[in-house]
């Protein structure tokens, strides 16, 4: 009836509904887990509670604390990703590892987000990031043959998960979807806005460049992203890749991208910056933003850092695998996929 509650996800009636979903959810994770295996990678575990969640400016993590047996306290946080942990063990030795990670994001919930969700984080010492693209379309195909599904789909919109990704620079897809030379106007923000404003959106005097960089790709660029094919948005300016390397061709971009299916972001990829003291330079920045913006920062980890410093030349990959499964399956709401939802409001 309209306005009814919907009955708890656990009644035998919607765990029905969710179980096909929910065991070709199984079959791509072993799939996946197979597959890493096949080709040399380790699987690890890394502890959730860190004492640094990371320290970008717009995520958003659950705090606690740990006590000790003489009652002090010392604050910790549930990780939003396993990335400071993985790169220790970089630092430590490990060549090619990865992990299906539980992470935790606050402020997110919805058809496409969950506060506590499963990330497949990879990592290749001394490899190209070139490599997590074919990595990323691999690993599409792999997750389609585990549901036995042809294509890929999310509201209207399939692709062939065979097919091979479309490769686009982020100033490429400025200048085709939006019209703007984004390059050409890195760290000014007046012209951006300009820019913007002439396509039609709105901005605010107290915006930063940033801010109205993410709000051309949300609104321009992101509806094309990944429709007739997957895409792989590439080469991102250096202040929107905190923890990636500057590309030796260019240094005004940094080896991250982003890849898309059926206009889901499914990935984010980076070439790996190993510079501790620019790695702390960018997280200071970022730091200052959450705190204009949210009245909050978040502990750096030192530990991180000093590994940082040993750590060798890689390249990483994060991935959605809540996202993966539900284009993989048909699912229309990421609550399908999981096998327990977290209850409450949202």
């Amino acid at each position: 009836m309209p306005g009814q509650t919907p009955s708890p996800w656990w009644t035998p009636d919607r765990h029905a509904d969710r179980r096909p979903f929910l065991l070709a959810r199984n079959r791509i994770t072993a799939a996946l887990r197979a597959d890493f295996a096949a080709r040399d990678f380790v699987e690890v575990e890394t502890p959730a509670l860190q004492v640094s969640p990371g320290n970008e400016a717009h995520l958003q993590a659950f705090a606690t604390e740990a006590v000790d047996i003489a009652g002090g306290r010392e604050p910790l946080y549930l990780r939003t990703s396993p990335e400071f942990a993985a790169k220790k063990l970089l630092a430590a030795g490990e060549a090619r590892l990865f992990e299906l990670a539980r992470v935790w994001r606050n402020r997110e919930r919805g058809p496409l987000h969950h506060p506590e969700f499963t990330m497949l984080e990879w990592y290749r010492a001394g490899e190209p990031y070139e490599v997590l693209m074919a990595d990323c379309a691999r690993l599409l195909a792999v997750a389609a043959e585990a549901a036995d599904a042809s294509v890929l789909t999310w509201r209207g919109h399939s692709i062939d998960p065979h097919a091979q990704p479309e490769r686009l620079t982020v100033a490429e897809a400025f200048a085709r979807h939006a019209g703007i030379d984004v390059l050409a106007m890195l760290e000014d923000r007046d012209a951006l806005a300009a820019a913007a404003g002439g396509q039609g959106i709105r901005t605010a005097p107290d915006d930063t460049w940033a801010d109205i960089f993410s709000r051309v790709l949300v609104e321009k660029i992101e509806p094309h992203m990944g429709r007739d094919r997957a895409t792989i948005l590439c080469d991102y300016p250096v202040s929107e890749a905190a923890l990636a390397r500057p590309k030796a061709s260019d240094p005004r971009v940094a080896e991250r991208f982003e890849l898309y299916a059926c206009g889901v972001e499914l990935a984010n990829c980076f070439g790996e910056l190993t510079d501790p003291a620019e790695q702390r330079r960018r997280f200071e920045i970022e730091m200052d933003e959450k705190a204009r913006v949210y009245g909050e920062r978040y502990p750096v980890d030192e530990d991180f850092l000093a590994a940082l410093a040993t750590m060798p030349q890689a390249s990483g990959g994060a991935l959605g695998l809540d996202r993966l499964v539900m284009l993989a399956t048909g699912a229309s709401h990421i609550e399908q996929v999981l096998w327990a939802p977290v209850v409450g409001t949202g």
